[in-house]
């Protein structure tokens, strides 16, 4: 029985250690296993558990125009975070935030509750937001630095600029492009502590540096830049145009020194406006360019010797081509003509047949080598290629209507470049927005060079393009480019739309391309207003706009105006001022315009002039046509202060509310103004016209 009973004992025993052993053994694996195959994850956990990481946001580089002057720079603002580990109540903690930072409580709260070392709570807030949760002193909430975007000239440059996002990353222009120069590196804040949340003395205390990013220095130049948006402002009111851009680039280097567009945004509140408004519209749509292109045809007609400047053309004022007639803009045609005068008038005729002289293998050896149908490679997201038919494709009507800038697309960057070739003496450069990248230090990280891509045709076939797109300012479409003192080169253009189904009726692209000085170009700009209300000719809206650039530039840059010489006895005509004949009657304005040396075009049919292009106090070549718009005046937005016209004679009056912005309608036969309605002082609309009493 004794033994029996031994032999149950010692079975008990021997189960037992044998479970002990099994357990012991269990336990020796999982220990391994942590041991050796989670220890990494064990200490990123315990890492994560009692180390707070804070991060500290890298400034983000200044981005300067040519000079140095400051066009996007970060300006410190507070962050809020949360450490949801050392937060007491999360549910008042959340509603406080939510009344100060006009945030969803609940979503707060949820966001709060989730298990993370680290979280955002509202990033890049107003400073009296910031002191409003600092007097809080919530638990496990804090406020740290970061840095913000801002641009301090507003809307100046937007589509050059660009703009960043919240975690100061570029989105759009020279921000992205240049982003991974601007950006720097960002460092952090580590803080280690207890199960408590308390800081452990002498625990891991880290301050990882960040490193600031690179300072860009852009081909830009403020001054111009300015001058450029200026009048773009001016030619968007005055037209009440859907679009326009304007590029000014320097052709010996290729650097931009101004590009705008209209509409436009301010990158400071780039959120607020519909993303359209963003697209750089100077690099990004391609368009027919018209005439404009006229100076590409005549570089290779030139450039290939297979017409001379003074060859004979006649224009009957059509020519057919594969069954369809082609008219020239001029009814009944310009007769005999040479083909420097071809280009001066404009003449589609002319360009037509030197067009079909040329060929599709001369004229696409020179697409190709103006860099038609690709990208220029210029330093901004989102540029076009244009288009351009295949030559596989190539009919001789297309010839013929490519010859005078229809059946092609292109960029308005590519037509400046392609311009600036020929003023630069067959060169064409790749072009740059950006000139240097500098560090801290002021030590050039990377530097652009002229970027020299092909000889587009030789020096002399240049030389002789300028001299006539000379002549088409001196004699011909482009007298409204003229700038008194200098010599000026260029060409007009007017396209009309091409849409769904063919040609829009009334829907045209005025534009101008240019260079000055013409003998020594030291810029090249181009001038396109898309959908024009009223007038739509390029010599009409865009030469002007070119002029009043060009005469402020010139004088920026400190190029000193020169007595030209006449080349001819027919060259010697003097450009005078044009008067001021806005509120006259249409046959009194006529007559003004002709006792001042020059001819009224009426457009319309109105009695009074409403306005009229150029505008006053422009000058211009004797025997020049001035344009009198006489149906509805194109003023601004906003109400004008009504003048007191008492005591002053019918054209005095005329005179002072035509520079207001008002018309004028006269009762009475009398020498002087008596009384008028509405009263001096008054408010009245832009373009009201004022009862004025004569006795």
């Amino acid at each position: 029985m004794a033994s029996s009973a031994h032999v149950t004992i010692r079975k008990r025993v021997t189960c037992l250690f044998l479970l002990i052993a099994v357990i012991m053994v269990a336990l020796g694996c999982r220990l391994m296993y942590l041991q050796f195959y989670k220890s990494n994850w064990l200490t990123e956990s315990a890492i994560d558990q009692r180390v707070r990481d804070i991060p500290v946001e890298a400034k983000r580089g200044t981005i300067y125009d040519r000079n140095g002057k400051e066009l996007g720079v970060s300006v410190s603002t507070e962050s809020i975070y949360a450490i949801p580990a050392e937060i007491v109540d999360v549910e008042e903690t959340a509603a406080k935030l939510a009344a100060i930072l006009a945030l969803d409580r609940q979503k707060l709260t949820d966001k709060l509750k989730k298990r993370q070392a680290f979280t955002w709570v509202k990033r890049k807030v107003d400073n009296d937001i910031a002191k409003a949760v600092n007097l809080l002193n919530l638990p496990g909430i804090g406020l740290t630095q970061e840095n913000q975007r801002y641009y301090p000239n507003d809307s100046l440059a937007a589509h050059i600029l660009g703009f960043t996002g919240i975690d100061s990353q570029g989105l759009d222009g020279v921000e992205l492009t240049f982003d991974s120069y601007l950006k720097g590196r960002s460092g952090s804040i580590v803080v280690e502590y207890d199960a408590r949340g308390q800081e452990i003395p002498h625990a891991t205390h880290q301050f990882v540096k960040p490193i600031n990013g690179y300072n860009i220095y852009l081909t830009i130049d403020l001054v111009i830049q300015q001058i450029v948006e200026r009048e773009l402002e001016k030619v968007m009111q005055d037209t009440k145009a859907k679009a326009a851009t304007i590029i000014a680039i320097e052709p010996n280097t290729g650097e931009i020194l101004a590009l705008a567009n209209r509409p436009t945004y301010n990158p400071n509140q780039f959120a607020d406006y519909d993303p359209k408004l963003w697209r750089n519209i100077a690099i990004s749509n391609a368009y027919e360019p018209g005439s404009t292109f006229k100076i590409l045809t005549t570089t290779a007609v030139l450039g290939e010797k297979i017409v001379s400047a003074n060859e004979r053309f006649f224009d009957t004022g059509s020519v057919e081509v594969q069954g369809r007639t082609i008219h020239c803009w001029k009814a009944g045609g310009h007769g005999s003509q040479s083909f420097k005068e071809v280009v001066e008038n404009s003449c589609n005729v002319g360009f037509v047949n030197v067009g079909l002289r040329l060929g599709a293998d001369s004229f696409y050896k020179y697409f190709t080598a103006f860099g038609l149908g690709k990208p220029t490679n210029i330093d901004l997201p989102g540029e076009a290629k244009g288009i351009v038919i295949p030559k596989s494709q190539v009919k001789p009507i297309n010839i013929a209507t490519m010859s005078m800038g229809q059946s092609i697309a292109v960029t308005p960057l590519q037509l400046l470049n392609a311009v600036a070739a020929v003023a630069n003496g067959g060169q064409r450069l790749r072009p740059q927005i950006v000139r240097e990248v500098r560090d801290k230090n002021d030590e050039v990280i990377r530097g652009f060079t002229p970027d020299i891509i092909n000889q587009v045709v030789d020096k002399q076939a240049a030389q002789e393009v300028k001299e006539i797109l000379e002549s088409v300012v001196e004699n011909g479409t482009g007298k409204n480019a003229y700038v008194e003192g200098y010599r000026i080169a260029g060409k007009t253009g007017t396209a009309q739309k091409v849409g769904e189904g063919g040609y829009m009726p009334g829907k045209y692209v005025a534009s101008f391309a240019g260079f000055a000085p013409a003998d020594n170009p030291q810029i090249v700009m181009v001038v396109i207003i898309d959908e024009p209300v009223g007038l739509y000719y390029g010599g009409q809206i865009a030469a002007p706009v070119f002029n009043g650039i060009m005469k402020d530039v010139l004088q920026y840059l400190k190029i000193a105006p020169k007595v030209i010489e006449s080349h001819s006895p027919d060259d010697k005509e003097t450009h005078i001022m044009v008067p001021s004949v806005i509120n006259l009657l249409v046959t009194e304005a006529a007559q003004e315009l002709k006792k001042a040396g020059l001819n009224a075009r009426i457009e319309e049919s109105g009695e009074r002039v409403a306005d009229q292009i150029p505008k006053p106090g422009s000058r211009i070549p004797k025997d020049s046509s001035v344009l009198l718009y006489t149906m509805t005046p194109r003023y601004g937005l906003g109400e004008i202060t009504v003048p007191d016209c008492s005591g002053q004679s019918l054209r005095e009056v005329a005179d002072m509310l035509a520079e207001v912005g008002l018309s004028i309608k006269p009762v009475g036969v009398g020498v002087k103004a008596t009384k008028q309605q509405p009263a001096a002082g008054s408010k009245a609309p832009p373009g009201s016209e004022i009862t004025v009493f004569f006795e």
